[in-house]
């Protein structure tokens, strides 16, 4: 899968302000607030800027955080990770491995068969609903 460039003006000109400041700024959009944290709807759920598929609703959880939660990735090789020391604490990022979309973080505190929770802001991806 080939990467993706973009400038900062073609990332701005492709996402609302709000995208762009999660996906490209590594923002936060406050927990209860996106719309798929309570998403029950069976699909995919894609990178929003370079619709990559991520993550399986299969694998999506109610972690109770108030983002979506998912305990593994569709495939290792969509997502890359990166430590995170911002906010006073430290955390491991995950980001799409294809475009470099903000998408998250990773914390070890999930359900099995992974242990894992992937938070991941609802700005930073898009489901594609499974066809019924």
């Amino acid at each position: 899968m080939d990467k993706i460039d973009k400038t900062d003006q073609e990332w701005k000109e492709l996402l609302t302000p709000d995208e762009y400041h999660v996906c490209r700024e590594k923002g936060t959009e406050r927990a209860f607030t996106g719309a798929y944290w309570d998403e029950k709807q069976a699909g995919t759920y894609h990178c929003r800027c370079c619709q990559t598929p991520l993550f399986d609703s299969g694998t999506k959880y109610d972690s109770g955080s108030g983002w979506p939660s998912f305990y593994r990735p569709i495939d290792s090789e969509v997502i890359a990770e990166e430590y995170d020391n911002s906010a006073g604490m430290v955390r491991v990022e995950v980001m799409c491995k294809r475009c470099g979309c903000h998408l998250g973080h990773v914390f070890e505190d999930g359900p099995d068969p992974t242990g894992l929770r992937y938070c991941i802001n609802s700005l930073s991806i898009k489901l594609e609903p499974k066809n019924s």
